[in-house]
């Protein structure tokens, strides 16, 4: 990982906030071949006790599935806005463009859960990301036997955080006309851009 310290939270609060605002993580392990293999999928992240877990399920008998029941050792990485920066809207143009963005990345060891975990974590995906208890979707207006059959195609699983690494590469090492003038063409363009100039704006407050 690039690893600045000018690119950096100084509050860990803040990589805990950005992972659950950002839920759909990249998984990754290897396979008995050392091969890597890869899928994404929705996490909670939940700290007891002072540690940090990943809770999510991925589909059984896939490549990933086999690959993490021979090596535990996985890498989720989440991944929140970005976007192209110009050279030409720093005080001095003659430099390289470069790009800004936000990335966390969580190492640690995977476990897979049982199936009552399992349930748990289907009924509390649904209320999260629904977030409506009188939505038609809800988990309970699902038949028993839909909810079985389809459990018998997942697992769930929780990966205890071992190791947190991260970039917040946001401009901090321009100078504040440079620093501004990014804010403001990234809010023009809207999108993930303005979401970058929102983050910009907030650590310059800071």
């Amino acid at each position: 990982m690039y690893d600045v310290p000018y690119f950096k939270a100084t509050d860990p609060a803040e990589l805990r906030a950005f992972m659950q605002a950002h839920p759909f993580a990249l998984l990754a392990g290897v396979n008995a071949n050392r091969q890597p293999v890869a899928t994404q999928v929705p996490v909670f992240t939940d700290e007891r006790d002072g540690r940090l877990f990943i809770t999510g399920h991925i589909q059984r008998k896939t490549d990933h599935h086999r690959a993490f029941e021979q090596h535990p050792d996985a890498l989720l990485v989440f991944t929140g806005p970005h976007a192209y920066v110009s050279a030409s809207w720093y005080s001095d143009p003659q430099q390289a463009s470069t790009w800004n963005y936000m990335s966390v990345h969580a190492r640690g060891r995977l476990r897979f859960l049982n199936e009552e975990e399992l349930l748990r974590l289907l009924e509390r995906t649904t209320a999260h990301f629904e977030n409506n208890p009188h939505s038609p979707a809800g988990f309970h207006h699902l038949p028993p036997a839909y909810v079985q059959q389809h459990m018998k195609a997942i697992v769930a699983f929780e990966v205890q955080v071992q190791q947190l690494e991260h970039v917040f590469k946001l401009s901090q090492n321009r100078d504040r006309q440079s620093y501004d003038t990014i804010i403001d063409r990234l809010q023009e363009q809207g999108g993930e851009a303005a979401q970058l100039a929102t983050a910009m704006q907030r650590l310059k407050q800071e």
